[in-house]
């Protein structure tokens, strides 16, 4: 930081519309993609692996019997939708427990 104690710290008016005007609109919408995709990206591919792993798990389940693939498909459906039920739940659990304190 240069310049004495007295130095004004934030932009005038005038410098801070020239500095606004010279970012374009382009650079805007491409910054923000960025950062949006550095969040997605990840999610995007969890939930495609996700998926993945289940089709081949049952493809290789469904090479040993029949019983068995219709066994892990229950087993798996049900667990499946425990684990979103209590993902779904939980901040609203959350709340209620904090409320109550």
């Amino acid at each position: 930081m240069e310049g004495d104690i007295n130095q004004n710290l934030l932009a005038e008016a005038e410098q801070s519309e020239i500095i606004v005007k010279e970012v374009r609109l382009k650079e805007k919408i491409w910054t923000e993609m960025k950062k949006m995709w550095v969040v997605a990206a990840p999610a995007i591919f969890t939930r495609f692996s996700t998926f993945g792993v289940t089709v081949i798990s049952q493809a290789f389940v469904g090479h040993i019997g029949a019983t068995e693939l219709a066994a892990y498909s229950l087993c798996f459906t049900v667990l499946f939708r425990f684990g979103n039920g209590i993902l779904h739940k939980e901040p609203e659990l959350l709340t209620f427990l904090a409320g109550m304190y």
